[in-house]
């Protein structure tokens, strides 16, 4: 980073407003121009500079005090007593002019407040000892128990045994749905259990809402403050995450509990032992091995051709997932698809649909969104290709292959224990990766050296109060800059979200804690239309004006509309993710944000529609590429103006619409079910059958059209034309 003075903005520097001219009064008004002679002079001397630097003042802070002090001493015609006298004195040959340089240090600690409270800067982000930020949890002897082993070999299953059999307990997990998993197993099994999310808070006690003594919950939303008998952290080997690696080591640092639970790969094992040696803490080691074979095939498996029952394709991006789901279901194969940005419910049900053995899809195609948080019945892992868009630390997009941890982690996903595959079977579609996986699956993940930390709300505040001129971004620049932490063991993780967003936010008049909240909400900041509607919550809430569920409904377009093509169905998934960060904002600021509930409700009924979009992507596709359908200029025009697509509009709270979504998905004709459920008449059936009739006379008209002016139909004999309308009258009367 620049050195901390850059980042510093300069003060603009006034005199204080006073009715007399005192100095004036005492030796006459200042020659401007002397003045300017005489600065001039001042700024070159090199004692002057040599006496800047004792007093912390480097070259970039020396020349801007420079520029704001003469412009001071030209433009303000009531200078401070003692200053005017003195450039009087310099000017008349009276004093020398080093006389200037305590009012030049007074100017530099008024134009650059920091140079008064650096030291206090300092002591504020020294993140060294992060063990001694949670004292409850020092003042506990704790027993660490880590759990260590590759995927499939059972590790978290003991440790969540421990768990369920705990007086209290705590789970943290990296997903939501990893979260939901253990909720509803913890209290299937009688252990009442709560859940806690960014988004979402329920209850084993649903009638007076009383907290449970276990608690399942995404690792940021932990309490390191409430004790617990036992402790669960799974996927420890988060810690090194650029983004959210510093969620892992507050919650194995602060999280106060007899008995704390790690669990992951045997890479984080020195780091975490080094990490809690600062605590005073050991570790009992636990190591699994995996409980089902995997076994590497010898050969590629060259085209999708070969593709069979129980195998997922593996693709790092959407494209290739369209573009392979299109391939596989053109060969007859009906198969699910799983990506990250998909609502959790969309996720469980194609993972349901594809688990299910009387289920006539066999084929998952996905993206590294399976390494963690859903249970999947694969036989055969099938990377599409081994290179994965990442971003590095400046924020660019880099193309690179996926490391040993990310291999392992989606090729063990293969022969899941306790499932029809006891033997996992891991390939590539493509002949030239397949030496590759077969080097990436021979080793070890490389041991983790460094974990993350975060700034606290506290600590912004602290620096807030020392530069209360700075906004948030610049403050969180100058905090990272000063600060000092053991580079052997810790970094400062990504920052780049938090600033977009307060960058964004800037100009909007909120509080340093409600707008520090507000930056840390979990948005894809690559998503206009989320961007756009955080934006539009930060004013609403600067305004104090309450985010009820109709001023919602309104900004994103309510109702719903089912999607048509690809661009309307990403448009329905950005929406979803701006009612997920309505909910997150609900919980922290519950008075604007008071409608939760609808808002949840509203959710699932998106989910519903996102859900039967996914189950016809390959419709969706043709329409995208093809324009037939007539949602699709209003799609595209819909996605670069950010409104809601206003093709097919379904009305929201429909009382039987998951019920027809059910009976769509459900076995059996789907006309008698409608009919014996009471939600279509006899007349209505008829109807459609006419317009049903109506559109395929259209298609038909349409084909014979297509087929007369066909270019190569001109060349026909009248023969191979008539044989071609009889053909089409024949498919007609079918």
């Amino acid at each position: 980073m620049p050195p901390v003075s850059q980042l510093m903005v300069p003060l603009p520097v006034k005199s204080v407003p006073d009715c007399s001219n005192v100095g004036a009064e005492l030796t006459g008004k200042l020659n401007k121009e002397e003045i300017m002679k005489w600065l001039a002079k001042f700024y070159q001397r090199r004692e002057i500079k040599a006496a800047a630097v004792e007093n912390g003042i480097d070259n970039y802070i020396y020349h801007q005090t420079y520029l704001s002090f003469r412009k001071f001493c030209l433009e303000d015609d009531k200078l401070p007593v003692d200053l005017h006298v003195t450039l009087s004195d310099i000017i008349a040959g009276a004093c020398h002019l080093d006389s200037l340089l305590p009012y030049f240090i007074r100017h530099a600690k008024q134009t650059f407040p920091h140079l008064e409270c650096l030291d206090d800067l300092k002591k504020i982000s020294d993140l060294r000892l992060p063990a001694n930020w949670y004292p409850e949890a020092r003042a506990l002897t704790r027993k660490i128990v880590f759990h260590s082993g590759p995927t499939n070999s059972g590790k978290t299953y003991h440790a969540l045994e421990r768990f369920f059999n705990s007086k209290s307990g705590v789970y943290c997990g990296p997903l939501k749905l990893l979260a939901s998993e253990v909720y509803y197993k913890s209290n299937q099994r009688g252990v009442p259990c709560d859940l806690v999310t960014g988004e979402e808070r329920n209850f084993a006690n649903a009638t007076d809402k009383s907290p449970s003594s276990h608690v399942s919950c995404t690792v940021e939303m932990v309490s390191v403050n409430t004790p617990y008998e036992v402790a669960v952290i799974d996927e420890i080997q988060m810690l090194k995450d650029p983004s959210r690696g510093w969620a892992w080591t507050r919650a194995l640092l602060g999280v106060v509990a007899e008995e704390v639970h790690v669990c992951g790969e045997a890479a984080a094992i020195d780091v975490v032992k080094e990490i809690l040696m600062s605590a005073s803490e050991e570790i009992e080691m636990r190591r699994y091995k995996r409980l089902t074979e995997l076994i590497i095939e010898d050969g590629s498996l060259g085209t999708l051709d070969k593709i069979r029952p129980g195998d997922c394709l593996v693709c790092f991006n959407k494209q290739d997932i369209f573009w392979s789901m299109r391939q596989i279901e053109a060969m007859g194969i009906e198969c699910a698809v799983i990506y990250g940005s998909l609502p959790p419910g969309t996720k469980l049900a194609q993972a349901k649909k594809f688990n299910d053995p009387d289920h006539p899809c066999k084929v998952l195609v996905a993206t590294d969104a399976i390494g963690m948080g859903l249970n999947l019945n694969i036989g055969r892992v099938i990377f599409n290709s081994l290179i994965k868009p990442t971003t590095n630390e400046k924020g660019e997009k880099e193309m690179d292959t996926i490391s040993t941890s990310q291999a392992l982690q989606i090729a063990g996903r293969a022969g899941r224990y306790g499932t029809q595959f006891s033997t996992g079977y891991v390939t590539t579609l493509k002949n030239e990766d397949l030496p590759t996986l077969k080097r990436l699956l021979s080793q070890h993940p490389e041991p983790i050296n460094q974990v993350g930390l975060h700034p606290t709300a506290e600590q912004i505040e602290l620096y807030a109060y020392h530069l209360p001129h700075a906004n948030l971004s610049n403050l969180i620049d100058i905090f990272v800059n000063l600060s000092t932490l053991d580079d052997s063991l810790y970094f400062i993780c990504n920052i780049n979200d938090f600033k977009f967003l307060a960058d964004m936010i800037q100009h909007v008049p909120l509080p340093l804690r409600a707008r520090y909240v507000f930056c840390c909400a979990p948005i894809n900041r690559k998503i206009p239309f989320v961007c756009s509607m955080f934006l539009k919550f930060a004013r609403q809430y600067s305004r104090n004006e309450v985010l009820s569920f109709d001023w919602l409904g309104r900004q994103i377009g309510l109702p719903f509309s089912c999607p048509n093509t690809l661009l309307e169905l990403v448009h329905l998934e950005s929406v979803f993710d701006v009612l997920d960060l309505y909910l997150w904002l609900s919980y922290r600021f519950q008075d604007l944000f008071p409608d939760a509930s609808l808002v949840r409700d509203m959710q699932k009924e998106l989910d519903c529609l996102i859900q039967t979009g996914v189950a016809q992507l390959t419709r969706l596709l043709i329409n995208s590429e093809t324009g037939v359908s007539s949602g699709t200029s209003q799609a595209v025009e819909a996605e670069e103006n950010q409104h809601v697509p206003s093709a097919k509009k379904t009305p929201y709270f429909r009382k039987n619409f998951f019920n027809i979504v059910n009976s769509i998905s459900s076995h059996g004709r789907i006309a008698d079910r409608l009919l014996s459920e009471g939600l279509l008449t006899p007349k209505l059936l008829e109807d459609l059958k006419t317009e049903w009739q109506r559109e395929k006379d259209n298609e038909t008209a349409h084909e014979i059209v297509s087929t007369v002016t066909s270019p190569l139909s001109i060349k026909r004999s009248k023969n191979e034309m008539f044989k071609a309308v009889k053909r089409i009258n024949r498919k007609r009367v079918k």
